[in-house]
């Protein structure tokens, strides 16, 4: 079965940036902490990281993190999702206008202007097909930016929020929530390591 799984690094008090994010620095002025333990040499770490890449069939995101991630300072070879790993997920972006040109070329991109929903309806596609050919169950994975995975949340098109708190309080930047709709969440897992606690829950419907 596919999920859809909004997946997430966060501060402590509730932040996905820190302050002043723009395409060149796109975690914002201290934000970098929130991403300590996806380098981390942690073995736990690096489980989690591998099993998430592994699971991904399709990968959405927003325009605003597409811009920094196909930037000039974005992913290269060495950095980026599914980077060193054999394979790497289909892209889907949410975004009013698609790009005139995109610098990662050896990456399958799709850019929906239609909306959030038929961008996931899309990775689904995506994310089955994938999962069709390799024989096993594949994900959709929603990495953000912070008002993407908030807007897919509201929306309910979420089944599993799986967040990685960091240690680090950030004061201000972007924020994951802002009010919206009541959700009843159900913890499924809790992995502390040396640089984050990774909690995932299921959405009750």
């Amino acid at each position: 079965m596919t999920r859809i799984i909004a997946d997430i690094s966060v501060s402590l008090d509730g932040f996905v940036t820190g302050p002043d994010p723009d395409p060149d620095n796109g975690l914002g002025t201290g934000g970098e902490a929130l991403h300590t333990w996806a380098f981390s040499d942690d073995p736990d770490d690096r489980l989690l990281l591998r099993e998430a890449i592994a699971r991904s069939g399709a990968v959405v995101l927003g325009r605003r993190l597409f811009d920094v991630v196909d930037g000039p300072h974005g992913w290269d070879d060495t950095t980026g999702y599914g980077a060193g790993e054999v394979g790497k997920p289909a892209f889907v972006v949410v975004t009013s206008t698609p790009p005139k040109s995109v610098r990662l070329t050896g990456l399958d991109w799709t850019f929906v202007t239609t909306g959030l929903p038929d961008a996931v309806a899309a990775a689904r596609e995506r994310a089955e097909a994938a999962a069709a050919d390799r024989g096993k169950d594949l994900d959709v994975v929603l990495m953000g930016g912070g008002a993407t995975i908030r807007a897919a949340l509201e929306s309910g098109l979420v089944d599993v929020p799986s967040l990685h708190l960091a240690p680090v309080v950030l004061g201000a930047g972007t924020p994951l929530f802002t009010g919206g709709a009541r959700r009843s969440l159900v913890q499924r897992s809790v992995t502390a390591t040396s640089t984050a606690t990774h909690l995932t829950y299921d959405v009750l419907r």
